[in-house]
């Protein structure tokens, strides 16, 4: 997958800077503070994970989402945001 695709959805960028600002939060969380639902917010993580950016724990029926530990994906993005969000 193209970078462009990965970082081409509003919402997608959203998603990964409430993990980046929450480091662990469950799937309502996540949708809640991005103003979400559920389903659109539930197929932006399924996406993200595919690509290697974010890995889920799971605690019984509860998915848990963080960036995905040694994963280059996951740091570039992580740094990206951190940049981002200190140069405001």
């Amino acid at each position: 997958m193209e970078l462009e695709e990965v970082l081409s959805s509003k919402l997608r960028m959203k998603i990964l800077k409430i993990i980046y600002k929450s480091g662990q939060p469950n799937i309502s969380d996540i949708a809640r503070q991005a103003n979400s639902n559920f389903a659109s917010t539930a197929e932006h993580l399924k996406f993200l994970e595919a690509e290697g950016i974010l890995q889920v724990h799971l605690y019984g029926r509860v998915r848990l989402y963080k960036f995905k530990e040694g994963s280059a994906k996951a740091k570039a993005v992580q740094n990206l945001i951190q940049v981002w969000e200190q140069s405001k």
